[in-house]
């Protein structure tokens, strides 16, 4: 019988064959899962005291899942969302494992058995306006990656992108000139266009503006601290950094999981209570279906009912 497949062989399976040969998804999904498995593995590391390539397989078991995810929760705040993003990643891999190489098999089973944890539909998070504001006027506008900061956080909040999407911009993807606009790689590859107001093209061109490469139409839009393209994980502290920053100014921000995702469900919520059209936010966002973008609609209703019950009778 030949020996168990190593970890670093089922990984390096998973990611170059499996999702990217064999399923075919998108490099977006493909970045999601690389992020929550670096995250897992990060922290199996710690906990067993040991490299990362001195992991085994057998390390990674429920015991350790378990407490990853309740890592993410406790320590990382974040949502019950995006413990279930991170565990869905994690049982595509272990799907595979079984499937490759049925030694694991029983491993296998009890971590897929770990349930995805049930969400209310009303617990989506969203800022206010005097939220949002304080926010997008966090980063320090006399230094280099404050002016990189508002105009990464300002472009979110305008187009409702996701961390993936904007990540993945380069110059030529930005129209600064009227009409200002923003071409968006989504979902499934799908590609759309998205308007740009006067504000953020102004935050666009002056961060733009300070880089000796922004003429190439090559070039990633976002850049980090050291001149390579940005990461949905960078999004994620630049995000964390100005929350902190715009809480000392709007208090409530404290009681909020603050997420990438939020200022995507900030922008659709805002453009609804604006009046904007179910369909204008649906194309907006990128949404498939309609049945997606009317959960907005359902959440603002909710808001609004709670909001009348708090209200005494006459």
């Amino acid at each position: 019988m030949s020996a168990p497949t190593t970890l670093a062989t089922l990984l390096r399976g998973f990611f170059e064959n499996y999702l990217a040969a064999q399923r075919d998804v998108s490099q977006n999904t493909i970045f999601a899962y690389r992020d929550a498995m670096k995250l897992f593995l990060r922290l199996a590391a710690r906990r067993y005291g040991r490299q990362v390539i001195r992991l085994q397989l057998s390390d990674l078991g429920p015991d350790t899942v378990l407490a990853f995810l309740d890592h993410l929760e406790t320590e990382r705040k974040k949502c019950a969302a995006t413990r279930n993003c991170r565990l869905v990643a994690i049982h595509r891999f272990f799907a595979y494992v079984a499937d490759r190489d049925p030694s694991h098999a029983e491993l296998c089973r009890r971590v897929l058995d770990i349930p995805i944890k049930k969400t209310s539909s009303t617990s989506m998070t969203y800022l206010d306006q005097a939220e949002t504001k304080a926010l997008l006027a966090a980063p320090p506008p006399t230094q280099r990656l404050g002016v990189r900061d508002r105009a990464l956080l300002t472009l979110m909040y305008n187009t409702g992108a996701r961390a993936s999407e904007v990540v993945g911009l380069d110059v030529k993807d930005l129209r600064l000139d009227p009409p200002t606009q923003v071409r968006i790689a989504g979902k499934g590859r799908k590609e759309r266009l998205c308007p740009l107001w006067t504000e953020t093209a102004d935050v666009l061109r002056a961060y733009l503006d300070q880089r000796p490469d922004r003429a190439d139409p090559d070039a990633p839009v976002f850049l980090n601290a050291h001149g390579g393209r940005i990461t949905r994980y960078g999004v994620g502290v630049i995000l964390q950094r100005n929350v902190a920053i715009a809480t000392e100014h709007e208090p409530s921000l404290a009681s909020k999981c603050v997420s990438p995702h939020t200022l995507r469900h900030t922008a659709a919520m805002h453009l609804l209570q604006a009046g904007v059209e179910l369909n204008v936010i649906r194309s907006w966002l990128g949404h498939v279906s309609i049945t997606t973008t009317s959960q907005y609609i359902e959440i603002d209703m909710a808001m609004k009912r709670k909001a009348i019950e708090r209200c005494p009778g006459p």
